[in-house]
């Protein structure tokens, strides 16, 4: 951001600002700003419930894989994140539900309707509607080549102050032919969500 201007974000407390960690490390993730990331546990009170909401799956038993992708609308990207990067297995477009919480990533186009339907989602599980979930972040996949719009990048802000972590995804052109690819910002990820998903 060019000289001091500030990003309010609707999502924090008015007394926090960006870089204000509240005295707790901070955490940087490749393609997130350090002092950017958002809460780590729902809000509950004084967040508002989304109009439309992801519906909560019934429990199903685990495969051995370490974390869900929540895919929050159809064309979100799961799939090649699901062959690209190991360890995650596809929710179907529903919360999982199990006894003990479970680890999710949402995932998103970076269209206008992609990063609304991220919003939601975000909200639902910030205001306490679904529980048993370790929701660990949020991946943006590119929905076109090139530079974002403005408008799409300010909507990437407002909606990562929502969630613990963001990870963005550029557009990938193999991707788009049927080819394998592993761009750099996958790798990342990838290790990102070994670290946060290996038992303590």
């Amino acid at each position: 951001m060019a000289g001091d201007e500030q990003v309010v974000n609707p999502w924090l407390p008015q007394s926090r600002r960006p870089g204000d960690t509240n005295g707790k490390p901070r955490q940087s993730v490749q393609g997130m700003p350090a002092g950017l990331s958002g809460p780590g546990t729902p809000q509950g009170a004084g967040v508002p419930r989304p109009e439309r909401a992801l519906p909560v799956a019934r429990p199903r038993l685990g495969d051995g894989r370490s974390w869900w992708w929540l895919g929050v609308h159809g064309g979100a990207g799961v799939s090649t994140l699901e062959r690209t990067v190991p360890g995650g297995r596809d929710a179907e477009r529903a919360w999982p539900s199990a006894p003990e919480n479970q680890p999710v990533v949402l995932v998103a186009r970076s269209s206008a309707h992609g990063l609304g339907a991220a919003q939601s989602a975000a909200q639902q599980w910030a205001s306490r509607m679904v529980t048993g979930v370790d929701l660990l972040g949020l991946v943006v996949v590119a929905d076109a080549p090139g530079r974002r719009p403005r408008l799409l990048r300010n909507r990437v802000l407002l909606v990562s102050g929502a969630v613990p972590r963001l990870w963005e995804i550029p557009w990938v052109e193999p991707w788009r032919l049927g080819e394998p690819h592993l761009p750099k910002e996958c790798v990342s990820l990838a290790h990102d969500l070994a670290r946060l998903t290996q038992p303590m």
